[in-house]
């Protein structure tokens, strides 16, 4: 039996590790699966020589230096593209790896598998079983509530990074860049939701975060500095109220929420800066009191 057809055998709700073992004895290499964040989740228990596997291994994690490493040798830029399966080899790396995707349900990409190719050479032709592997485990975590959470978390913990402008190079920061917008449209527009008229406390603010996440599944959601703040994207640079909103803004009305919006804009490095626009369009609108809900960033004269 040829080793796309072992993966394939595999019994699925065994669990990841059991996943990981039964691949180790197909492929007879290390593998291990660590989050989005480099956070170690899974092993197969084998010693190696090789440093990177050892340092995961044992610190649960990859260092900050060893991410650089991976922007400088240009790892990060393609993992990032990557759709399903890739394969790193440098003169810098004592032995090649290949890397797959993890997804959680809700199509957020959570975790990567990574296979040090230490003993047993990996042919093209066993990309498919290495695929089939990447798709069990997807399929594994399916209806796992840690990774459902962790996904939705993982956005709102990009953004605060970005709003804190802690994500400053594009380099180290490719991937969770990448898994910000996956999904989005060419221009970017950010929102920010104010509570206060309700008298909002942190439940308040969690309450109509998930309310308005139900409604709005394409946008991405963050609570800080007291209000709801909300990534959105566009086909079309200029703003006009009907791209995201009903018109007649009842689910604002009803809920006494305001609405500041930014200008468009195309890198999500400069979150913060439109952040800033939002924030002013919203105190601004909320100042004028002429019974509107959404309020859009206008340049001064």
């Amino acid at each position: 039996m040829g080793k796309l057809e072992q993966i394939k055998s595999l019994a699925q709700g065994k669990g990841i590790q059991y996943l990981l073992n039964a691949a180790y004895t197909i492929f007879h290499n290390p593998i291990a699966m660590f989050d989005t964040n480099y956070t170690l989740k899974a092993y197969v228990n084998v010693t190696s020589d090789d440093p990177l596997w050892n340092e995961l291994i044992s610190t649960g994690t990859f260092s900050m230096e060893t991410q650089e490493f991976f922007a400088r040798e240009s790892f990060t830029e393609d993992v990032a593209n990557a759709n399903k399966l890739v394969i790193l080899k440098s003169s810098e790396l004592k032995y090649s790896r290949v890397l797959g995707y993890i997804f959680n349900r809700d199509n957020i990409h959570v975790a990567l598998i990574v296979m040090v190719v230490v003993d047993t050479p990996f042919e093209e032709e066993e990309q498919a079983a290495f695929e089939e592997l990447v798709d069990k485990i997807t399929m594994e975590i399916h209806d796992d509530e840690y990774f459902t959470a962790y996904g939705r978390a993982y956005h709102e913990a990009i953004i605060i990074k970005l709003l804190d402008r802690i994500i400053k190079d594009p380099r180290i920061y490719t991937p969770h860049m990448q898994i910000l917008i996956d999904g989005f449209e060419d221009y970017l527009y950010v929102a920010v939701v104010d509570i206060k008229q309700n008298n909002g406390t942190q439940n308040s603010l969690m309450y109509f975060k998930d309310m308005l996440m139900n409604k709005y599944r394409s946008f991405k959601f963050a609570i800080y500095s007291g209000c709801i703040v909300m990534i959105m994207s566009s086909k079309y640079r200029v703003f006009y109220e009907g791209m995201f909103f009903d018109k007649d803004n009842n689910l604002f009305i009803e809920n006494n929420l305001y609405l500041g919006v930014s200008s468009s804009f195309e890198n999500p490095y400069e979150l913060r800066e439109y952040y800033e626009q939002a924030v002013t369009a919203l105190k601004n609108g909320i100042k004028k009191n002429d019974n509107q809900r959404v309020f859009l960033f206008k340049n001064p004269v």
